[in-house]
């Protein structure tokens, strides 16, 4: 039975790996043990679907991601060619080593960025819950920032990006998440300490912007993860600055839970501080890794194959994950079939909707999340609050190998044949959701032993006529089709 604790929460400190960290009391204690004991709040398994915004000054350039890193390398290591992102930079800015990530930064202003506006258009859009970027790997912080003085208030748009996103979702009754990549900066930055093809230093080198772009790493840490201790510390102080200045309901970092007992500590903390005082946990953590329930597993790209035992995570975007120009962008019937995918093994979708460097959304982005936002009208019933079927799915897209993700799983998007179809259900309903248009009768084995009492399509007031013949379920091809791809069937069973 868990100890909980009624009274007013005070920081104490915690000694972990021979240093003093003050961590937030509560029912959670950093270890694997006590973290285990984690429950998902019902408002993160009812909500399904969230936006991202993955935006910040590397949007500038127009180049897409990975910017910050990619402008100092000009081969790239794979396979020798130029690096476009480095020959963009030297065309349009000059050599990296005299005008260098830290004169990016200002040319960042957000001048047509419009919070209220954007939340408005994700509601419609249907989602449930909306994640503000506070860090990406640049270590540029979207927050007001007591730690370091690199940060969106200071500087760019002179905001405070993740205040000014929190009020728009709480104004609009969302839930409000924040992402951290920061624990990847130390050794994804490290381009900046290189020098040009003719041995000019970078601008990294120059010890009054190492708070920008961190000191030169050792040899061995070379890692996505840093194993250098006093960087790890300095991860673990500034990421609790952010959860303690906004007390966020989800937490997002891009990697595994980082640095050993600075990572069990931190999300000890999270919890703690994310308690109330009936002892339920209000907040949810994800990261890349499965971790049996002690918080959420996110799988970026990519989604499970089957259904999960606990809520996770899909994290995708509608382009690339910064603006690029000239991108193509995801169809909204892509979109949408990829959160009926998610959803039928357990999953939420966090969908990164592209912003312009100014802030505001390119028509086409519009269009993807009007699209969007009429098969959620029609079809949400079957998606919000619901849980998975006996099995996600049945049809000819689950036969022979399949695609993979490139972080695990499978793909996030696939090619869909009339026939696949995914199942959810909410209150003793079965939503079954026809992938793609059918082409003929739609048979469903997965309600044998249950007895149809009607079947409807959500969305539309035509009678559909269906039969039941040895337990499978043939629900005759609706004369009038939506313009989306996903139909969505009501299948309501007669009680025992």
């Amino acid at each position: 039975m868990k100890k909980i604790f009624l009274f007013p929460a005070v920081l104490l400190s915690f000694s972990i790996a021979a240093q003093e960290l003050p961590m937030r009391q509560g029912i959670f204690e950093p270890t694997v043990e006590s973290l285990s004991t984690y429950q998902f709040p019902e408002w993160f398994r009812d909500a399904k679907f969230g936006i991202w915004s993955h935006w910040g000054p590397q949007a500038v350039p127009r180049e897409g991601d990975w910017y910050a890193k990619n402008m100092y390398i000009y081969h790239e290591e794979r396979t020798g060619n130029p690096n476009r992102q480095y020959s963009t930079h030297v065309e349009r800015y000059g050599n990296p080593a005299d005008f260098g990530y830290k004169d990016i930064i200002p040319l960042w202003k957000a001048e047509r960025w419009n919070p209220e506006e954007l939340m408005k258009l994700f509601k419609k859009a249907g989602a449930k819950y909306f994640v503000s970027m506070a860090t990406h790997h640049d270590n540029f912080f979207l927050w007001n920032s007591k730690l370091h003085r690199w940060n969106s208030v200071n500087m760019g748009p002179r905001r405070d990006v993740v205040g000014e996103w929190q009020k728009a979702a709480k104004r609009n009754g969302l839930y409000f998440g924040v992402s951290e990549h920061l624990a990847a900066s130390y050794t994804w930055f490290q381009t900046a300490h290189g020098t040009d093809p003719n041995g000019k230093q970078y601008d990294g080198n120059d010890p009054q912007y190492q708070d920008l772009y961190h000191k030169k790493a050792a040899p061995d840490d070379n890692k996505w993860l840093t194993n250098n201790p006093e960087w790890q510390r300095q991860w673990y102080d500034r990421i609790t600055e952010l959860i303690d200045g906004y007390h966020p309901d989800l937490l997002y970092s891009d990697s595994r839970l980082p640095f050993g007992n600075f990572g069990h500590t931190m999300l000890a903390h999270y919890y703690n501080q994310g308690t109330n005082k009936k002892g339920i946990t209000e907040v949810v953590y994800t990261a890349k890794q499965n971790a049996n329930g002690m918080f959420a597993h996110d799988i970026e790209l990519g989604v499970r194959e089957d259904i999960g035992a606990y809520p996770w995570q899909t994290d995708t975007s509608i382009g690339d994950w910064y603006y690029r120009t000239g991108q193509g962008y995801r169809s909204s019937d892509q979109v949408i079939q990829m959160l009926v995918d998610v959803v039928s093994k357990n999953g939420n979708m966090l969908l990164n909707v592209v912003q312009t460097p100014e802030g505001d959304l390119e028509p086409d982005v519009l269009k993807i999340l009007e699209g969007i936002a009429v098969w959620i009208k029609d079809n949400g019933e079957a998606i919000y609050g619901s849980r998975p079927w006996s099995v996600f799915g049945e049809g000819p897209s689950l036969q022979g190998e399949q695609e993979q993700g490139r972080f695990g799983g499978l793909r996030d998007v696939r090619k869909y044949q009339p026939g696949d179809l995914r199942f959810t259900t909410k209150k003793g309903v079965l939503y079954a959701f026809a992938m793609e248009h059918p082409q003929e009768a739609i048979k469903i084995a997965s309600v044998t032993g249950k007895k149809v009492k009607s079947v409807s399509m959500l969305g539309s007031k035509e009678k559909i006529k269906w039969s039941q013949q040895d337990g499978i379920l043939l629900i005759e091809k609706p004369a009038k089709l939506p313009e989306y791809n996903t139909l969505v069937f009501r299948v309501e069973f007669v009680s025992k």
